[in-house]
């Protein structure tokens, strides 16, 4: 079945865009960006960092053909696309990059031959798009070591020279901040300091030539979560503004994203990561409940965003023909997941109206896969359903042994780092009123102790306690500007040599790895600095987060979830999700439908309903919706009433 042609017709025009400065390149800067969800195809899942310009081209022609008559439009790059794939290379490895001698990447001339021409995408972006596609890069925080070490000069575009201020020159070494490098990729790339010129001049020669390149997309990595770098997002973003040619802006990861976090940076973007990387495995795909429900509830589906609209993005679709995270290997595998377990990934991806972003190699594209991420009803919910948020008033059993719920919520807690005591440290946004509460404890002939009190739920108070230690230069550290941080520590674990608190970790995590001790062995880097403020915040150098404390919710698996949507000719979309094991009968009564939507939708208790995976037809219904759910799947329902 064919999607509705008006699809295409909504957010960003698929025609091959200008690179020119003209005033139709100026009004198509200036139309929405992202009014509804961005939807495409990116290159990680199924060829980690070593996609070639052939697979890509040959991914790109096949998406044309099934793909973008369903929305599908953006065809992206991901990481690592600089790299020389030699031996030795990997994605940490240093000395690999191809850099220009302005310290800016350009495309691995091996992989991509097209490239040869000018250094840049511009032939593959001009063949995307007169594929009626848009053509979209990955790219990592900052600048690149390589680039730092090298200390090359920085392009003034407005001159075509090097840059000047002051009667200097200006170049990478002044603007690389080496304590910020990324805590997953520290031999590759490293935050810039955007509070002065020097910073700001390099971030606009690279999204100068990303442009010229005719880039629609980016995907920018290492700068959210627990990598939080605000400055340079808004840097980014302000820049983007500047250019004449209308460029989506997407962040990643997102672990630990809060919806306070989000508050403070959605309206600069387009799209942002509020969980690890997903990968195809059903941990991952369960861990996405309640932080998607924590960013509906907060109203962020659809929020402003840079010239257009934002969205929470759950990641990508890893379905289909794979590889496995950080490797150096393309695809070889199919996906571990059920097709149920695929079916209820879609439709929380849909009824969360997340961006779709497929993963698999679509030249192994089965037609089951196919249908699963072109069905009609689903990218229909996707794009153009309100009132999106997951429904409470569920009722479920298992089938096996009678087991009842009802009224199901679960808090959403994502946690950092724990201990034996029953507790959990997380970060948040240093507005979040759980981030104060944070004091000194002097002790006699020791290092004092930085602490804070929390209760727990036999309303007993507790204190966790962590050794603040003067941080000691390690022999293979960099010296960080010692009158900036002077008022900085580390953060010891008591009876541990050599163990500190990290704010982010070394390595890139899944969505479902969110429990792990936090601690490595000191040293002299941002992700282990920490500062008390005088509001009671303790608040980490690497991200400007502010860490919490708070009991661990013992509690069990919530087994069963509901979301609801409403659409715009009266429909009531249902979903309901079994998480567990075992097959379960779910209900919802049509009446609490009514509490929750209001009779504008909910006009009479007889509504006529339809199961979207099935097709099936169930005629009308009185007073509940319900049905047999598969283990770990999923039924979505498109009610009239």
């Amino acid at each position: 079945m064919g999607f509705p042609p008006f699809l295409l017709r909504h957010g960003v025009s698929s025609a091959p865009p200008s690179c020119s400065s003209s005033s139709a390149g100026r009004s198509k800067a200036n139309e929405e960006r992202a009014a509804v969800p961005p939807r495409g195809w990116n290159s990680y899942d199924s060829f980690s960092w070593t996609v070639d310009e052939d697979a890509y081209m040959q991914n790109a022609q096949i998406m044309a053909e099934k793909l973008l008559p369903f929305g599908y439009q953006y065809a992206v790059i991901d990481f690592l696309w600089y790299r020389k794939y030699v031996d030795g290379a990997y994605t940490d490895s240093y000395g690999f990059d191809n850099i220009d001698e302005w310290g800016r990447p350009f495309p691995d001339l091996q992989r991509f031959p097209s490239s040869r021409s000018d250094k840049g995408f511009s032939q593959i972006a001009i063949k995307v798009h007169e594929m009626g596609l848009k053509f979209g890069i990955h790219l990592m925080k900052g600048i690149s070591t390589q680039a730092v070490n090298a200390n090359t000069p920085i392009l003034d575009v407005k001159t075509g020279k090097p840059y000047v201020e002051n009667g200097r020159q200006w170049t990478a070494r002044d603007i690389g901040l080496t304590q910020r490098t990324c805590a997953w990729m520290p031999h590759g790339f490293m935050s810039v300091n955007t509070d002065i010129a020097a910073g700001r001049a390099f971030l606009r020669s690279l999204y100068r030539q990303y442009a010229d390149w005719g880039v629609d997309f980016v995907k920018v990595d290492c700068i959210f979560g627990t990598d939080y770098g605000p400055k340079e997002i808004i840097t980014i973003s302000e820049l983007l503004q500047e250019l004449d040619r209308p460029i989506i802006l997407s962040l990643s990861p997102g672990t630990e994203v809060t919806p306070a976090l989000a508050a403070n940076i959605s309206e600069h973007v387009n799209m942002y990561r509020i969980t690890g990387d997903d990968w195809d495995n059903w941990k991952d795909v369960s861990s996405h409940f309640d932080v998607s429900s924590s960013f509906a509830a907060a109203k962020k589906i659809g929020a402003t965003g840079l010239q257009g609209r934002s969205w929470p993005d759950l990641d990508m679709l890893p379905f289909g023909w794979l590889t496995d995270p950080s490797v150096n290997q393309g695809p070889h595998r199919k996906c571990n997941l059920t097709v149920d377990e695929q079916k209820t990934q879609m439709a929380l991806w849909s009824m969360a109206k997340s961006p779709l972003m497929y993963g698999g190699d679509l030249r192994h594209l089965d037609s089951s896969t196919l249908s699963i991420i072109t069905n009609p009803t689903l990218l229909k919910i996707n794009h153009y359903s309100e009132n999106n948020m997951e429904f409470h008033f569920v009722y479920s059993e298992r089938t096996s042994n009678g087991e009842h719920c009802s009224h199901l919520r679960s808090p959403c807690h994502i946690p950092l780092s724990k201990n034996d005591e029953g507790m959990v440290v997380g970060l948040t946004a240093c507005s979040d009123k759980k981030a104060s509460g944070w004091y000194m404890l002097p002790q006699d002939a020791k290092p004092d102790h930085i602490c804070r009190n929390y209760e727990i739920k036999n309303e007993k108070n507790m204190t966790f306690c962590l050794g603040k230690t003067k941080p000691l230069l390690a022999s293979d550290a960099t010296i960080m500007d010692k009158n900036e941080n002077q008022a900085k520590f580390h953060l010891a674990v008591t009876k541990i040599d050599d163990t500190c608190l990290d704010a982010s970790a070394s390595k890139r995590r899944t969505a479902s790895e969110t429990e792990f001790p936090m601690f490595s062995r000191c040293r002299w880097h941002a992700k282990q600095m920490w500062e008390l403020n005088e509001k009671g915040n303790l608040v980490s150098s690497y991200s400007s987060l502010c860490a919490t404390v708070e009991p661990r919710q013992e509690q069990g698996t919530v087994r069963a979830r509901a979301w609801v949507a409403t659409g715009n000719k009266g429909e009531i979309y249902l979903a309901f999700f079994n998480l567990d094991s075992t097959r379960r009968k779910m209900a919802a009564k049509i009446s609490d439908l009514g509490k929750v939507l209001g009779r504008t939708f909910v006009r009479k208790d007889l509504c006529r309903c339809t199961e979207v995976w099935s097709g099936r037809y169930l005629g009308l219904v009185k007073e509940e919706i319900s049905g047999m759910v598969n283990p770990h799947g999923s039924m979505v329902f498109e009610i009239i009433c």
